[in-house]
This record gives structure tokens, sequence and C-alpha cells, in this order.
């Protein structure tokens, strides 16, 4: 497997670990009836940088196997929008509104196709 694939791998996984952390807090309170250890509760008020944590090494990530992988402008410009995306969706989410984080969570369908656009778009010079 090339280097530019894993590194992609390992952007997915630190994603992930934020956008679900944006999930988990919808339902918190219920996780802490019934003793689910969510990462929302793991994080408590602490969420808001572990989030930028986050999405700053998927991004570090993503970076590296963009370059790893010769991509052109196209995904940069892809990347810089997906970006935005997650510093909003960090700096922005209220995490006592199970609603607001429905909202930031299902925003991550923009950075996922952003992502794979630039990917793809980024072949192309």
């Amino acid at each position: 497997v090339a280097w530019p694939s894993l590194l992609l791998y390992g952007g997915g996984i630190f994603w992930t670990l934020g956008y679900d952390t944006i999930y988990a807090h919808q339902d918190k309170e219920d996780d802490i009836r019934i003793g689910v250890k969510s990462s929302a509760i793991a994080l408590g008020a602490l969420t808001r940088p572990w989030l930028f944590i986050f999405y700053c090494a998927a991004l570090l990530f993503w970076a590296a196997a963009g370059g790893g992988a010769g991509l052109g402008v196209i995904f940069w410009v892809g990347l810089a929008a997906a970006a935005g995306q997650l510093v909003w969706q960090a700096a922005k989410v209220t995490t006592d509104d199970p609603a607001d984080c429905l909202r930031k969570f299902r925003s991550n369908r923009a950075v996922g196709w952003l992502v794979l656009i630039g990917i793809l778009a980024g072949h192309f010079r």
C-alpha cells in the first residue's frame, strides 16, 4: 500500500474522532444514565479544543497524502475549503444543543465531498 493511501486513511481516523464526538453530544445525558463511556462524556468541557486537535491532525494527514501523491492545486483548494468547514464546526458547535450537534455532524458530508473532489480533480494539472 502506498504511503499517501495510509496517510489518507489516518486523516480519516482523526476526522471520524471529531465528527463522532459531535454526534455523541446529542445523547450524552442518556449515555450517563446507562453508563456508556462516549467521547462526549470523556472529553466533556474539553470537547472544543479536542475537536480542533482531531481536525488539525486530519488536515495534516490529508495534506501529507496530497503532497505525497503530487496532487495539483485543485486538491489544495478543496482541502482549504474542507479546513474552513472543520474550523467552523469546531468553533461554533453548541455541545448542549442536540439539534445543533446534528447540524454540525451532517455538515461533514460537505467535508467528505470537498476532500474527494479535491483528490480526484487534483490529479489533473
